[in-house]
C-alpha cells in the first residue's frame, strides 16, 4: 500500500526530539509559514466555493460541514461561531463529526471508515444545501458515504483536503486542495493540515456571510450583543456608521433590543424603529441597499 502525502516524514524535523525547546518552536514556526502560501495557491477555488455557498444561502439553504477527527472538530468549531458573529439561526451553518457527539472529545475508533454512517448522517441534507467534506488525507470512507447521498439528491458539494490523491478529489463539485507537505510530526495532521483547514473554513463562512450582507464595510453589523463587551462594540459600530455620538447610539440600541442594523437605519433615515425594520425586510437585510449605497 503506497504512503499518502499526509503520512510522509518531514526531512526538516527528523532531529526534533534532540533540539532545545526554543529550536523546536522555531522549527514548528518555519513549517507553519508554509501554510498561508499553500492556502493562497487555492484562492480561486476558495472564491468559487464562497459563491456556491452564498448562492445557496440566498435560496434558503444551509452550509453543513462533515469530517472525522480533527477535521470534524474544526467544522463544528467554525459552525458554532456563526450564530453569535452573524446572528444567524444555529441550523444555517452546522458541523457533523464521524462518530457523533462523543467524537468531539474522544477518538472514536473506526468512525472515519464507516461509509454507511456517512451516508446516513448526510440525510440531513437537501438539494438547497451545501455539503463541505473536510479531510487532510481525503480518504475517509465516511466522507465518501456523505458524498454519495449528496450526489443522489443533487446537493452542492465542496471538498477541503491536503492530498491531491485523496479519494474525495474526484467526487466533489468544488475542490480546495491545500498541499502543505509533511507534518512536523509524521502523520499528525492536526498541525499544518489542521491550520490550513481552519484558514479555509474561516474564509468560507466569513466570505459567504459578507456576500449575503452580514457585514457593512468590515463591521459585524449582525452580531448578538449578549454581554458587556459586545454591547460596547455595538455602540461603537452604530456611532461610527450612523455618524452620531455614543449616547445617541446607546439610546437607539436600547429601543431596538440591541439590534445594530435597525438602530443605524432609524438614525440615518430619521424614522422610527418599526419602520426601520420594515425597510430592512424590503431589502433582505442588506444595510447598504437600505442606505442607497452601491453593492457588488
Amino acid at each position: 500500500m503506497s504512503e499518502i502525502i499526509t503520512e510522509y516524514r518531514n526531512e526538516n524535523t527528523k532531529d526534533i526530539d534532540l533540539l532545545p525547546t526554543i529550536e523546536i518552536v522555531h522549527k514548528m514556526n518555519e513549517e507553519d509559514k508554509i501554510v498561508a502560501k499553500a492556502v493562497e495557491y487555492e484562492a480561486e477555488n476558495i472564491a468559487r466555493a464562497i459563491d456556491v455557498i452564498s448562492k445557496q444561502f440566498l435560496s434558503g439553504g444551509h452550509l453543513i460541514y462533515f469530517g472525522a477527527g480533527t477535521s470534524g472538530r474544526l467544522g463544528i468549531l467554525d459552525a458554532s461561531e456563526c450564530p453569535p458573529t452573524f446572528s444567524v439561526e444555529p441550523d444555517m451553518v452546522q458541523g457533523v463529526i464521524a462518530g457523533g457527539y462523543d467524537a468531539m472529545r474522544f477518538a472514536v475508533e473506526g468512525a472515519e471508515d464507516n461509509y454507511d454512517a456517512g451516508y446516513e448522517d448526510a440525510h440531513i441534507l437537501t438539494d438547497k444545501d451545501v455539503a463541505v467534506v473536510i479531510s487532510a488525507s481525503g480518504n475517509p470512507k465516511y466522507l465518501l458515504g456523505v458524498l454519495a447521498y449528496a450526489d443522489e439528491i443533487g446537493c452542492k458539494t465542496i471538498g477541503i483536503t491536503c492530498n491531491s490523491e485523496g479519494k474525495i478529489v474526484d467526487e466533489v463539485g468544488t475542490l480546495i486542495c491545500v498541499e502543505v507537505g509533511p507534518e512536523v510530526i509524521a502523520g499528525s495532521s492536526r498541525l499544518k493540515a489542521g491550520t490550513a483547514q481552519k484558514m479555509v473554513l474561516n474564509m468560507l463562512s466569513t466570505g459567504s456571510m459578507i456576500k449575503i450582507g452580514k457585514t457593512y464595510e468590515n463591521f459585524m453589523i449582525d452580531l448578538k450583543a449578549t454581554n458587556e463587551k459586545l454591547k460596547d462594540r455595538a455602540i461603537r459600530i452604530v456611532a461610527e456608521i450612523a455618524g452620531v455620538n455614543v449616547s445617541t447610539a446607546f439610546e437607539t440600541l436600547q429601543k431596538c433590543d440591541w439590534k445594530i442594523k435597525p438602530a443605524i437605519v432609524s438614525i440615518v433615515k430619521k424614522i422610527d424603529i418599526e419602520d426601520a425594520k420594515t425597510e430592512l425586510r424590503k431589502y433582505h437585510g442588506v444595510l447598504r441597499r437600505v442606505l442607497g449605497e452601491a453593492t457588488v
